[in-house]
């Protein structure tokens, strides 16, 4: 009987711990998904982390290429997920990640190799190669090679990109997404069913890296010839949105 009491009790524990995520450990969809997700955002992160060097005018050749960048990424994708993308099967992921997570690897890599002659010109600062360039390029190299659907979404009213244009679902999501209660750390997804797939999406929240482009004033234009819309730290800038069969 005691014993009994305590499983509820421990699971709500856990869930709270944890967090959503726990919820779907058993899920090999929704942990693909998630896995996938942050590996897009790292791979974004490792491009924001460059990005003074890839503007700086006065160099040519940067250093950045194709394996620098994929030690960056693995680097952060461990230090979010714990997974060692060098050792998939020992890291205990599903097979579908395991299978998956170097493809994105591939077509991040093959991002970064398509436009080292821009990362690479002297003479130019801002190039046009920036977080979100890098993450509209890379999903849709992934979708492409694969035929699962991943992409760097947002809001109509912070859209500057339409090939990111929002679904009806995604739209629905970052709704609560955007909510001030929803946590800011730990990557914390919302997944649902949706027709026999598993719908995965991974918040993507302003940093103080974005407000040159995105922050204040509301209205100047920024260095990418876009209006900025007013965002402060912490806002909700947009989502990773990934579909796999829910089987």
């Amino acid at each position: 009987m005691i014993r009994r009491r305590l499983l509820p009790a421990l699971g709500v524990f856990l869930a709270l711990v944890l967090g959503p995520l726990s919820v779907f450990a058993g899920d090999d969809a929704v942990e693909t998904g998630r896995l996938l997700a942050i590996l897009l955002d790292a791979g974004r992160g490792a491009v924001a982390a460059n990005q003074p060097l890839i503007n700086d005018a006065t160099k040519g050749d940067k250093g950045f290429t194709p394996d620098v960048f994929a030690q960056q990424l693995a680097e952060k994708f461990k230090g979010r997920t714990g997974v060692d993308l060098g050792n998939l099967k020992g890291s205990g992921v599903p097979a579908s990640a395991q299978k998956l997570l170097p493809e994105l690897v591939a077509a991040a890599k093959k991002t970064v190799a398509d436009n080292q002659a821009t990362i690479n010109k002297p003479g130019v600062g801002y190039k046009g190669f920036t977080p979100a360039h890098f993450g509209t390029q890379t999903a849709a190299e992934f979708s492409a090679k694969t035929n699962v659907y991943m992409k760097q979404t947002t809001t109509d009213a912070l859209l500057r990109n339409p090939k990111n244009k929002a679904d009806a679902f995604e739209a629905g999501i970052m709704k609560k997404l955007g909510d001030s209660g929803y946590p800011r750390q730990g990557d914390k997804i919302m997944s649902e069913t949706v027709g026999g797939d598993v719908r995965v999406m991974l918040p993507l929240f302003y940093g103080k890296g974005c407000m040159g482009c995105h922050g204040e004033p509301k209205g100047e234009t920024d260095v990418s010839g876009y209006k900025k819309e007013g965002a402060k730290e912490g806002d909700l800038g947009g989502a990773v949105s990934v579909k796999l069969p829910a089987k």
